[in-house]
């Protein structure tokens, strides 16, 4: 059985950043975007354990990937509250449709 190396943890974390990308992109929900850039955020989480993991350089990807997790968080936090209150306001949560953080 072949040992699983950098490019495979590479491959996943692509993997993951393009699905977020599309899901940013491509998706009107506000919740199906706060997602996709939850998933941009994991697989940057993954590539730096990785290159932490496989180049030896210590314990400072860990460092970098708990600090990711913790804007993710509060971005997490930031982001709800912001689609909760728009859909009080508006009845929607469609991000084509709201006018008012155009302004």
């Amino acid at each position: 059985m072949e040992n699983i190396g950098l490019n495979h943890f590479l491959f996943v974390s692509s993997v993951l950043f393009i699905l977020g990308l599309a899901a940013i992109i491509l998706r009107k929900n506000a919740i199906m975007v706060l997602m996709g850039v939850e998933l941009v955020l994991n697989s940057a989480n993954i590539n730096f354990v990785a290159y932490s993991r496989f180049l030896g350089l210590g314990i400072s990807g860990h460092i970098n990937t708990l600090i990711v997790i913790v804007l993710a968080a509060a971005e997490a936090a930031i982001g709800l509250a912001i689609v909760l209150n728009l859909y009080r306001l508006n009845q929607n949560i469609n991000v084509d449709e709201f006018e008012e953080l155009k302004n």
